[in-house]
């Protein structure tokens, strides 16, 4: 059990953290777009089957429906787009590091809109650790260099939209006591339906298919957006939210190896050093946050403990 829980650990960090590198090379034959659509149906065909063998049903109340409609726009459909349309300008490397904000965002989010949260004095240090680093990586003193303003801030903009999302998943989607997998499930499968419907209008640019281009987004669907929304419940059952979570740390670490390695992006000095300062951050509110409350865990991409792509 032990040994499966470390390679599920393991598998998901790796895929999650390989995702924007899949992204990068569909976009050499996809529009953005298309990628998106890609990734949502073949995430919904792995996690419909996963849900067939394992005989996970569906919620009946139209409200569940409702919530995981709201989820599947915020937590899949807009980040996934604005994070695909940023990478035709920006290293694979590069967006892995911004998802990394994610939990930062959430933080933010969270004391805007939950009652009881308050801006303690870790909380807030987190939260000046963590966008100081964005401001580094970001690197306003050599704008241009790794990929366009616009394109780092539509990667904000996509953790942003996974901060509200996980936020609604705390104050409305939990209550409602819906298996994790059914939330996944429901949520990767509406999202593929909307982009589907929508294709004729938004995907219809002709696409340009190598084996490259297929696999990743293969890999992209069933692997990150399917099957290591399974292995992070394993984790999470078997191990708790707290080590679980400790995935966040490294993904961001395997999508800048990929870029480099397989892509070979450059690496400036600003990146990695901003990204420990994100990370650092991250640390200092989850201190506060355990300080408080015990974390709040749900299985979805680049999830709750991103606190996926």
């Amino acid at each position: 059990m032990r040994a499966s829980l470390a390679f599920q650990y393991t598998a998901a960090a790796v895929v999650w953290g390989a995702s924007f590198l899949f992204m990068k090379i569909g976009l050499e034959g996809l529009s953005f777009t298309q990628v998106v659509l890609w990734r949502l149906v073949f995430g919904a065909l792995a996690l419909v089957l996963v849900s067939a063998v394992s005989r996970i049903g569906l919620p009946r109340e139209f409200r569940v429906w409702k919530h995981l409609a709201f989820l599947a726009a915020t937590q899949c459909i807009v980040p996934w787009l604005l994070f695909s349309w940023a990478e035709q300008n920006m290293s694979s490397g590069l967006a892995s590091i911004y998802n990394a904000t994610t939990p930062l965002m959430t933080m933010a989010v969270s004391l805007a809109f939950l009652p009881g949260e308050t801006l303690t004095r870790y909380k807030s240090l987190g939260l000046l650790l963590g966008f100081g680093g964005v401001l580094i990586v970001l690197a306003p003193w050599n704008l241009g260099v790794g990929g366009s303003v616009s394109a780092q801030v539509a990667c904000l903009g996509a953790t942003a939209s996974y901060g509200i999302s996980f936020v609604y998943v705390r104050r409305f989607v939990l209550p409602l006591g819906v298996d994790t997998r059914t939330v996944a499930l429901v949520q990767i499968s509406i999202g593929a339906f909307v982009m589907v419907l929508a294709s004729p209008v938004v995907a219809n640019t002709p696409m340009h298919l190598t084996p490259a281009v297929v696999l990743s987004m293969i890999a992209l669907g069933a692997l990150g957006t399917g099957l290591a929304f399974i292995w992070n419940t394993n984790v999470v059952q078997g191990w708790g939210p707290t080590a679980a979570s400790t995935v966040t740390y490294l993904s961001p670490v395997v999508g800048v190896a990929l870029g480099a390695i397989v892509l070979d992006e450059s690496v400036g000095w600003n990146q990695p050093v901003g990204a420990l300062a994100v990370i650092a951050g991250i640390l200092v509110t989850r201190r506060a946050t355990r300080s408080v409350t015990p974390a709040v865990s749900v299985t979805i991409p680049s999830s709750v403990r991103r606190p996926s792509a």
